[in-house]
């Protein structure tokens, strides 16, 4: 089965479920769960990282890939789980965190001991010097978690008496590794052979596209963004075609990602075409930044619904012609919930999250589910700033504060945008500890009650016909039902309109319409003639047959008819 008919599900193992009656999710609890995946019906689940790390970044700061986090389990434990999916029917992909090692890396380690073999595994570079003589970081990059990119390198100079800084993009405490270098490069291709040696089939490669930077880094000039000098270049396609000849290219049944930051269509066609010989989809998140002010990450606006329509269709669109493959996904773990950005969680939650369910199942792509999303799951209320872990949330609301925003709106801005918001515990029922196996889970869980209808937020209140888990149940099997959805074109539909998002898929004689209102209100669009006489293949109001045939009767002409749609209702209807 090609992995274009395929759903692949995430699971935050930290937040998914404790069978040890520990603060963290575990492995054990990933085993114990194991029915309630399958019975999704997903062919994949990948993994966030679980190896071991100091956990300054949540798992993706690795000092061993070879060793696993004991908060989470042991290697026995891995093996097992790998097992258990495997006799499922499921593969496992596992989470390549290649770009950046922890200081507590043995690499880094041994290079800050003093042995110069390990310093090319890193870009370690002399200070510059400023026009009175002080001394200044070796470029003006921006680290992504705030604050400039270069750490002290120890009290190690150069030949000059220069201070010596090594890179770290992320956190201060992760080194990037410097892939000029053969034997890092090498070393981390034994990664990835080691795993899929241990029944990993799945590789999803995290920020793999700023792993090209150059071997002289310079300071990017006034007005050129930094990140453009060390994403997307050239080099990166050359090291992931290296990559994938020296791992998982050869090996039988691998499904392949990358994340990319920052990307453009042009590269992802050439990081996901199979004549490219590098991946097979690619993560882009260009949609995911509509309620960015500016640009901004830290700031809260309203999503713009055209500018989302047009980054959708604009990367169906150009993905298609250059043959490329998109991995489609709304919620991740470094993401907000997408029913608290593009939804209505008070009034319209079910309705919203099928909806939104509907326009990333029916594209043209690989669907991602991020556990938690198939029940309708929310970002948390907490009341203050201490009550989010995660770093990047932390150096996000003290910078807000020093560029004077108040600490209220300070606040404010971090509780739309953090990642915390994804990372709350699994919510296996709507009792106060949310069935996640502790009563006092490393974060505190989210909402675990509908505000409009009352229902209760878990697996255990979703258990139902008619449920948002139904419906991700129907809209997955759906997928591997109906080849127009794996493997048919798309056409953009209605572009204009103010409040719907529509598009059409393309297959021999087969035609499927995908309508999905992206609003609170009613809303009507005009529908060519020859779905008049079309088979409601999936919606999320139960009486849309009787919409359409309702739509006909009040307002067919020679060439179209008009089709009310429901607040946040999406409607797939199939010709042919």
């Amino acid at each position: 089965m090609s992995f274009h008919s395929q759903v692949i599900y995430q699971i935050y193992p930290k937040s998914f479920y404790s069978a040890s009656d520990g603060a963290t999710g575990d492995i054990r609890g990933i085993i114990a769960k194991v029915p309630y995946v399958a019975s999704l019906g997903v062919d994949w689940v990948w993994f966030n990282p679980f190896f071991a790390s100091p956990q300054r970044d949540n798992g993706y700061d690795i000092s061993d890939y070879y060793a696993i986090n004991p908060d989470l389990g042991t290697m026995a434990d891995v093996e097992e789980m790998i097992a258990a999916f495997n006799a499922e029917g499921i593969n496992v992909m596992f989470d390549m965190v290649l770009n950046h090692v922890s200081t507590e890396h043995e690499w880094f380690k041994r290079a800050l001991a003093g042995e110069r073999e390990f310093w090319p595994y890193f870009y370690i570079r002399p200070a510059q010097k400023s026009e009175d003589g002080s001394f200044l970081p070796p470029t003006n990059w921006e680290s992504k978690f705030g604050g400039n990119a270069w750490v002290r390198f120890g009290d190690y100079t150069d030949e000059q008496g220069t201070p010596l800084y090594y890179l770290a993009l992320y956190d201060r405490t992760q080194a990037d590794v410097n892939w000029h270098h053969e034997p890092a490069r090498r070393a981390l291709f034994d990664v990835v052979n080691f795993w899929y040696d241990k029944g990993v089939r799945g590789f999803r490669f995290d920020v793999i596209n700023v792993i090209g930077k150059d071997t002289v880094l310079r300071d990017a000039p006034a007005g050129v963004i930094d990140k453009t000098l060390y994403t997307d270049t050239p080099v990166v396609h050359t090291f992931i075609q290296d990559l994938n000849r020296s791992s998982f290219g050869p090996r039988e049944g691998t499904v392949t990602v990358g994340e990319m930051s920052s990307t453009s269509i042009e590269n992802c066609v050439g990081y996901s075409h199979p004549k490219s010989e590098q991946l097979d989809m690619v993560f882009s998140f260009h949609h995911l930044k509509v309620d960015y002010e500016e640009g901004q990450k830290w700031t809260k606006v309203p999503f713009r619904f055209a500018e989302l329509k047009s980054i959708l269709n604009d990367w169906a669109v150009g993905m298609q012609a250059g043959g490329g493959w998109n991995a489609l996904f709304w919620n991740n773990h470094d993401q907000p919930r997408a029913l608290n950005r593009f939804g209505d969680p008070q009034r319209y939650r079910a309705e919203s999250a099928t909806m939104l369910a509907s326009v990333i199942h029916l594209l043209r792509g690989t669907p991602y589910v991020y556990m938690g999303e198939e029940i309708g799951m929310i970002d948390p209320v907490y009341e203050g700033i201490e009550d989010y872990v995660d770093v990047e949330a932390h150096n996000a609301y003290d910078m807000l504060r020093e560029q004077g925003v108040s600490a209220e709106r300070a606040f404010e801005i971090v509780v739309s945008k953090a990642r915390d918001n994804s990372r709350t515990p699994m919510q296996w029922t709507s009792e106060p500890d949310v069935g996640f196996g502790t009563s006092t889970p490393w974060l505190a869980p989210a909402v675990t009650s509908d505000a409009h209808t009352g229902a209760g937020i878990s697996v255990a209140d979703e258990e139902r016909p008619g449920s948002i888990l139904s419906y991700y149940r129907r809209l997955i099997a759906l997928r591997k039902e109906h080849e127009i959805i794996a493997e048919g074109s798309y056409e953009p539909f209605a572009l204009n309109h103010e409040r719907v998002f529509g598009y059409e898929r393309v297959l021999g004689e087969q035609r499927l319409l995908v309508l999905n209102n992206f609003f609170g209100e009613e809303t009507a669009i005009s529908v060519p003639k020859d779905y008049s006489a079309a088979r409601v293949l999936i919606s999320n109001y139960e009486d849309a047959d009787e919409q359409v045939a309702l739509g006909v009767a009040l307002t067919a002409t020679a060439d179209e008819f008009q089709l009310t749609l429901k607040p946040y209702q999406s409607v797939a209807l199939l010709i042919g």
